[in-house]
Order: structure tokens, then C-alpha cells, then sequence
């Protein structure tokens, strides 16, 4: 059977290529962070206290959580906009089901967020991958009617931490070894899937699916069923950062991760994942939310008016897909002199 590498079918020239220029900007985000952390904190000391980077790693957590769903679907060239009103619905049925039965445990609460999550992802990948819907239109309309559900369901009300047995809202407070628990629970998950992209068959499918249609076809690969799965595990995943959304702010309504799915995919391309499909990694994702995450904190720091984080999210956006299509047109060039060779 065919093999596929992290960044496209295995055998060709450019995914060599591509590998060595992807490690290279995972390096170079690596060092555009260093760089900015160093300058806020010389001009506010105060950037890196134990008390900021806390709340800067709690805050980010959520989005890189969602990060790993959408990175699913980007690698397969599509994209997950819903992805935000599934993490609002999820989070206030979630604390409905608390109000409804506050002794329920934990664990159901989680296994909930993530059934619902399935379901709504499910939703999305029957769409595109048997409806033939394009990505785009399918999961535009679907953040639309999620978020409209989500509107009918709350009616004007709220999940207050009142509500939330203290168990759960300690879980997103607690830590181990200084680290938060939800911050570790989502280092886990995105270890897991790192793994799974890198070392599965299954899991190199989403690269070999996002680089060729037609090939990954004749290589035997059920394409449907990768790209439902692909949204299912999407949606799961937001229903997850759904229930910890819940228990980091305890307080939950209808507008409830508004806007998300715009950070979400602006760090998962600011980090490499190819909106062109087929290319990208889980860490690189990772970096690119955490990125985000200390440009936002730094601008916060030197209390520079809140709309320039919206400014710089969108350049840097434009910014990285303008290097991928760069990236893409070099390595096609390269493959077809070293064919002419």
C-alpha cells in the first residue's frame, strides 16, 4: 500500500521539500515568540508573572484545543466554521445538565460535551462528505443554525457558576506541579492526535486526502468516510473545549465563543497548516494559537487599544497563506526541474 508523510503522498519530491520549509517556519514562530515576549517584558516586567502566564496559558488552551479539530479538517482542504457554535451549544446544555441533575458526575459531563459534539460534526460531514456541499457553505450555514439553536435554547437565560457542582469548577482551576489541569488535559490531546497524524495510516489519510483527491482514491482510501470522520472528530473536539469552557468561566450564554472559529483557523494557517490542504502539523497549530495568544496578552500589557488585535490576527492570516501558495508554487518548480533532470 501507498505510504503518505506528514505533509503529502510519500514518493514525491515536494513533500521533502515542503517538510524541511514547514520545520523551518515552526522554528521561525518559535522565534518571532521569544522575540515578543522579550521586548513586553522589558517595557512591563510584569508580562511574565506567575499570575500572567497562567492566565495566558488558560486562555489560549481553549483555542488550541479547537485548533486540533480544525487542523483535521484543513489538512483535507476543507474547513470547520461552525466550530464556535458548537462549543456555545455544547456548553450550555452541558451546565443545563448539571441544573437538571446536580449530582450527575463529572465524567458524564465531559462524555456529554463530546457526544453532542459528534453528533453536530456529524451533521457537517454528512453535508460535505455524501451531500457534496462545499465546506465553506455547509459549515457557514451550519454556524448560523447551531447558534440560532443555541438562541432558542437559552431564551435570554444563563449557566451561572452557581449552578456547576464545585468538583467540575475545580477541575479548570486545579493543577498539578503548578500547571493547570485544563491546560494539561489539552497538551494530552494534542500529543495524541500528533502521534496519530504522524504514525498511523489512518491518520496520515487526512494529508493524503488534502494533497490529492484522485490519488488517495486509487490508493485504496474510502475519501467519504476520512472526511466525515474528519468533521465528526471537528466537532467532537469543540464540544470538549465546550464543557472546559464551561468550567473555566461559569458563567455560559447564547454568545457563548462568538467569533472563535476566526482565531481558531487564523492559528492553525499562522502556524502551517495549509488552508490549500495536505500540509501541516498539530504542534505547529499549537505554536501558531500560542502566537496569537502572547500577541494578544502583549498588547494588553502595553495597553494598545483592543482592535489591533483583530488587525494583526488578519495580517498575520493573510500573511501565512501568502507564504503557503509561495511555498506550493516553489515546490511545484523544484519537482518538475528535478522530473526534466
Amino acid at each position: 500500500m501507498t505510504q503518505f508523510s506528514s505533509t503529502g503522498a510519500a514518493g514525491s519530491a515536494s513533500p521533502t521539500l515542503l517538510t524541511r520549509l514547514f520545520q523551518a517556519r515552526e522554528a521561525s514562530l518559535l522565534l518571532i515568540l521569544l522575540a515578543l515576549v522579550a521586548v513586553t517584558t522589558a517595557i512591563n516586567s510584569r508580562f511574565l508573572s506567575a499570575q500572567s502566564l497562567r492566565d495566558l496559558a488558560l486562555n489560549v488552551a481553549i483555542v488550541a484545543l479547537v485548533v486540533v479539530g480544525q487542523t483535521l479538517v484543513l489538512l483535507m482542504k476543507h474547513v470547520d466554521l461552525s466550530v464556535s457554535s458548537v462549543l456555545g451549544l455544547t456548553a450550555f446544555l452541558t451546565g443545563s445538565l448539571f441544573v437538571a441533575n446536580p449530582g450527575m458526575p463529572i465524567g458524564v459531563a465531559f462524555l456529554a460535551g463530546l457526544g453532542m459534539g459528534a453528533v453536530l460534526g456529524a451533521i457537517n460531514g454528512l453535508l460535505v462528505a455524501y451531500g457534496k456541499v462545499p465546506a465553506l457553505v455547509a459549515t457557514l450555514g451550519t454556524l448560523y443554525v447551531f447558534r440560532g439553536v443555541d438562541y432558542a435554547v437559552v431564551h435570554g437565560g444563563q449557566i451561572t457558576a452557581s449552578n456547576l457542582p464545585a468538583a467540575f469548577s475545580g477541575f479548570a482551576s486545579g493543577s498539578i506541579l503548578g500547571v493547570p489541569n485544563l491546560v494539561l488535559l489539552v497538551l494530552a490531546v494534542m500529543t495524541g492526535f500528533g502521534i496519530y497524524l504522524r504514525s498511523y495510516r489512518s491518520g496520515r489519510e487526512y494529508y493524503a486526502v488534502g494533497s490529492n483527491v484522485e490519488a488517495a482514491n486509487l490508493a485504496g482510501i474510502n475519501v467519504n468516510r476520512r472526511v466525515l470522520t474528519g468533521f465528526v472528530l471537528s466537532g467532537a473536539i469543540a464540544g470538549l473545549a465546550g464543557v472546559l469552557y464551561l468550567a473555566r468561566f461559569g458563567t455560559v450564554d447564547a454568545a457563548a465563543g462568538n467569533g472563535l472559529e476566526l482565531q481558531v483557523i487564523a492559528a492553525a494557517v499562522v502556524g502551517g497548516v495549509a488552508i490549500t490542504g495536505g500540509v501541516g502539523t498539530i504542534a505547529g497549530a499549537g505554536i501558531g494559537a500560542l502566537l496569537l495568544g502572547v500577541i494578544g496578552s502583549a498588547l494588553v500589557a502595553l495597553r494598545a487599544p483592543a482592535f489591533w488585535q483583530q488587525a494583526i490576527q488578519g495580517a498575520l492570516l493573510l500573511l501565512a497563506i501568502s507564504i503557503d501558495i509561495i511555498i506550493a508554487r516553489r515546490a511545484a518548480r523544484a519537482m518538475q526541474e528535478r522530473s526534466h533532470r
